[in-house]
This record gives structure tokens, sequence and C-alpha cells, in this order.
């Protein structure tokens, strides 16, 4: 047997022996009270030495951790950081000089390669709608040297040259399968000729510009309208033509006066002044007239209708001058 030793008591804590029912609960001893070696004196207060570190984190902890937990920050670091490495790897590539040339190059070599295919190159060009004169003009001011790559026309600044010829009314450029620069041209119509003092001009429906003429007998078939201005007012001057028409071959032409009215020039010098308000009103009244007592048939040298509650009827030099020899006859009884 073993000798009784003295031995410390062992812990019993307070569960419920298995022996049975009825058996005691033991209870377990309380822990021995703090000496005052083991307690310490710390600003006025008496705390016990702490056997491990406080797992509160201190104040700048704690606001750094909220502050990574916002959704900006978190978003910069998931996606800004990854964007702003790819960028700076990037841009320390390219820092070199020579490795943006050889990029460059590359990547001109590969346009190139992709524009001079040849189901994009431009072989020819068809002009339709122009005559033989503005076919050449179009060729001259559209000089283009085939074959031509289609990325490298501008077919926008093609159209706004072409139209930009006088005789061009409008224009299409469009590039047909086959390699083909297709023109389509609506030439302006000339109607009138219009004469100045700088030369003679073929004008269309609206008044535009169509072509220059030496001589008025190229457009021999066409009326005739002269005046500063006269080009501004061709709708209505056309009108009036039309008015006319009763007159025939009598009709010479038309002037405008002052850039504010027509004059109606017939054959023998004979002039039906027209007024700047509804002129072609006025020239009815004395077309009416005409048909009644032949006015223009007299020696009549102007009609004035400017005024047109009091119409002026001037004779000629001839006429005047019969009339005064005969009233002096009259009057001296001969």
């Amino acid at each position: 047997m073993r000798p009784l030793t003295a031995t410390r008591a062992p812990v019993i804590h307070r569960t419920k022996a298995l022996a049975g029912p009825d058996a005691d609960f033991a209870a377990a001893p309380r822990p021995e009270p703090k000496t005052d070696a083991k307690l310490r004196l710390r600003g006025g207060r008496l705390f016990g030495r702490s056997r491990g570190s406080d797992p509160a984190p201190s104040r700048l902890s704690y606001r750094l951790q909220r502050w990574m937990l916002t959704p900006g920050i978190r978003r910069g670091l998931k996606i800004g950081l990854p964007v702003l490495a790819v960028v700076g790897a990037i841009g320390g590539y390219f820092a070199a000089e020579d490795r943006r040339e050889a990029v460059v190059a590359y990547i001109a070599d590969i346009k190139t390669s992709i524009q001079e295919r040849p189901e994009f190159m431009v072989n020819l060009m068809a002009i339709d709608g122009a005559g033989t004169g503005l076919s050449e003009d179009i060729r001259e001011v559209v000089p283009l040297d085939f074959p031509l790559s289609s990325w490298d026309l501008d077919v926008e600044q093609i159209r706004d040259t072409i139209t930009g010829l006088d005789p061009v009314k409008s224009a299409t450029v469009r590039i047909r399968p086959g390699g083909i620069l297709q023109v389509n041209v609506v030439e302006r119509q000339p109607v009138i000729v219009w004469r100045t003092r700088n030369g003679i001009e073929v004008l269309d429906e609206t008044g535009a510009h169509v072509e220059r003429i030496a001589a008025r007998a190229d457009h021999a078939a066409l009326p005739l309208i002269a005046g500063k201005g006269a080009d501004r007012h061709v709708p209505e001057a056309l009108q009036i033509l039309t008015t006319a028409r009763s007159l025939g071959e009598r009709v010479r032409g038309l002037v405008r006066i002052g850039e504010r009215r027509w004059d109606l020039v017939l054959d023998r010098g004979q002039r039906i002044m027209l007024p700047t308000e509804r002129p072609v009103r006025a020239l009815e009244r004395v077309l009416a007239v005409n048909e009644v007592q032949d006015l223009l048939e007299r020696d009549v040298a102007v009609v004035d209708m400017r005024l047109g509650q009091r119409p002026t009827i001037r004779m000629s030099k001839t006429a005047s001058e019969d009339w005064w020899k005969t009233n002096v006859n009259v009057s001296s009884g001969q």
C-alpha cells in the first residue's frame, strides 16, 4: 500500500453523479481571491492584470476597416487597380519611340492591305445625264487617277464639286459593284437669254446661270431679257412673256428698269411700260384694248401702264409731226 500523503483536494464540478437519482451534488470550491500582490493601481483605479490582449480594434483600425468596406472603395480596388496596372504596363511599353513607330507601321500595313483588296478598288468613272461638254468639265474638276481604293474616295466632296458647276442642277455619286464610280447628273435647262454689259448668259427657269454664250444667235429660239437684276426675276419675266404670246414675233424682249419693273419691247420701237405691282394684269388690259381697237398697230410709241388708274399713250415722232401739221393747217384755214 502507498503511504498517505497530503494532497490538494480535487476540483469537483457541480455535476450530477451517475450513481443514481439520490446522489448529492458536490459543490466546487470557490476561486481564491486575488491578493494585493496581483492588484495594481493605474490612474487612480484598481485594475487586474490581464492574462491576454484586448480583442477590440483601435479607433484608427476601426475607421480604416469601415472605409475599406464602402462600395466606392471596394469597386475601386476591384476594378480601378487592375485598370491602372494595365494602363501603366501599356504606358511603360509605349514609352520608347521605336516601339510606337513599330506599332504604327504595323497598323498602317494592315490597313493598306485591306483597302487595296480587289473588291475595294475603283477602276473608272461613268457619267450619265450630262452632255459631252459637261462630262468633260466634270472629269476636269474631279481629276481621279484610277485604279483607286474606294476608301480614298470622298463621295460627298465629289458630289459638292460637281454640283458647283453652273450647268448642273443636281447630282448623285455612288460606287457601283464592279469598281465603277457612278455619277448621275441633272442638267439645268436653258429657258431665257440674259444680256448684260459683260456679255450674254443663258439662265434656267429659276434664274440660275447655265452658261455664257458668244452671240444671241446661239440660242435664237429663247426669249431675251436685259437690265441689271433681271436674273433675280426670271419667273415673273416668263409669266409676262407667256401672256404676250398673242403678239407673236413682234415681241423683242423684256428690259428691267431700275431693278423695279419691266418694259415689254416690241418691234418698230414700241414699248409697254408695266407697273411694279401685278405687271401681268396690266399687260392683259393692253392686249384686250389691242384686240378691239388695234392699238399696237397704230403709230404708238409707248403705252404707259405704270399708273393703273390713268394709262397713257405716247405717239411716235412721225405721228406727232403729222398731227401738229394737221392742227396748224386747220387753224390757218388751209
